[in-house]
């Protein structure tokens, strides 16, 4: 696996998002088929994990930290706090808190769960709007003095936030969704890490599955499915998102790759400091994913990506109005 630089540390070129192995998409696989697939990851080459504590509310975390705990010297481990599972009467929720000591117990809690002292890469997984983000770097800044946490990443914020936080404290990463059909952070946030020597992670990278070109019918979802509440995804909206595909796919053809695998390279050769992590349930298509490392695209196919699908030929926003509310990423 090629390699890239993620703020200190240099890690594979390609990452893997941990989420889908306990979270999000359908009912996850059992803990053994995850762990097989987290083992074969390593066997790719695959350096960086990316797993939160929101995912399956501190699961996925329990099992990243269970399958590569052997492994730990040889991994750079990132994980999330400030949004995580809560107990209620009615049962656990998710809730975003970025006050300190939510921060620091968030920590805590995920340390143990992944078996380690410290973490590698900790994000504040989404910016609490009711705090200053000035207090939550600052606490985070404190771990790492601390010695619990090694390096501070945001995840879904804007290029002001980012300076903000940075001024408090130097932010390694900055993760956010970022593919073909979703350009956000071309608005400011790009700019800004590159100007901060800030890491840009890439997450759904292959647009939660529709540049694999697989999904065709969205009817087909599970229920607690995410996509589900996502306006891209619904009906004549997707349809028409579809039609997307064609282009797509005979672009790939010429380049000898897969519909993923172009998706992948596309972000690989927009920047050399940015580092995609694709997430998935299935071993082919984690063996897929991180055969892009090696997919060259000419300027040319980057320019006939980049003109096929963009902002302008999108249907749909990528999310509804309350998890919009949620994030504070720039918007076209």
């Amino acid at each position: 696996m090629k390699q890239r630089q993620l703020g200190p540390y240099t890690v594979s070129a390609i990452g893997l998002g941990c989420m889908n192995l306990s979270h999000a998409y359908g009912a996850p696989p059992a803990a053994e088929v995850g762990e097989a697939l987290l083992h074969r990851a390593l066997d790719l080459g695959v350096t960086m994990f990316d797993t939160a504590a929101l995912y399956g509310f501190g699961t996925n975390e329990m099992l990243v930290g269970k399958a590569l705990k052997a492994h730990r010297h040889e991994i750079t481990l990132c994980s999330k706090g400030g949004m995580a599972g809560v107990s209620f009467p009615e049962g656990v929720k998710r809730v975003i808190d970025g006050r300190p000591e939510t921060l620091r117990k968030n920590c805590e809690d995920s340390l143990a769960r992944l078996q380690t002292d410290v973490i590698d890469l900790y994000y504040l997984h989404r910016w609490d709007k009711q705090v200053p983000i000035e207090d939550s770097v600052g606490t985070l800044s404190d771990l790492v003095r601390e010695g619990k946490i090694r390096e501070i990443g945001l995840s879904e914020v804007s290029a002001n936030t980012l300076r903000k936080a940075h001024a408090v404290h130097p932010i390694a990463a900055v993760q956010t969704e970022y593919s073909l059909w979703t350009r956000n952070p071309e608005i400011a946030v790009l700019k800004a890490c590159e100007e901060l020597g800030t890491t840009f992670v890439a997450f759904s990278p292959v647009a939660r599955g529709f540049l694999c070109g697989d999904l065709r019918d969205v009817s087909t979802l599970a229920a607690n499915d995410i996509r589900r509440a996502m306006p891209r995804f619904a009906g004549d909206t997707y349809t028409a998102n579809l039609s997307l595909l064609e282009g797509f796919q005979v672009i790939a053809h010429e380049a000898g790759c897969t519909p993923a695998q172009l998706a992948l390279a596309w972000l690989l050769h927009k920047s050399s400091k940015l580092i995609p992590i694709p997430g998935t349930k299935n071993m082919r298509h984690l063996e897929d994913n991180m055969a892009a490392a090696d997919v060259v695209l000419s300027s040319e196919q980057m320019q006939q990506l980049d003109a096929l699908i963009n902002p302008q030929t999108v249907k749909g926003a990528r999310y509804n109005a309350v998890s919009a509310s949620e994030v504070d990423t720039e918007e076209f």
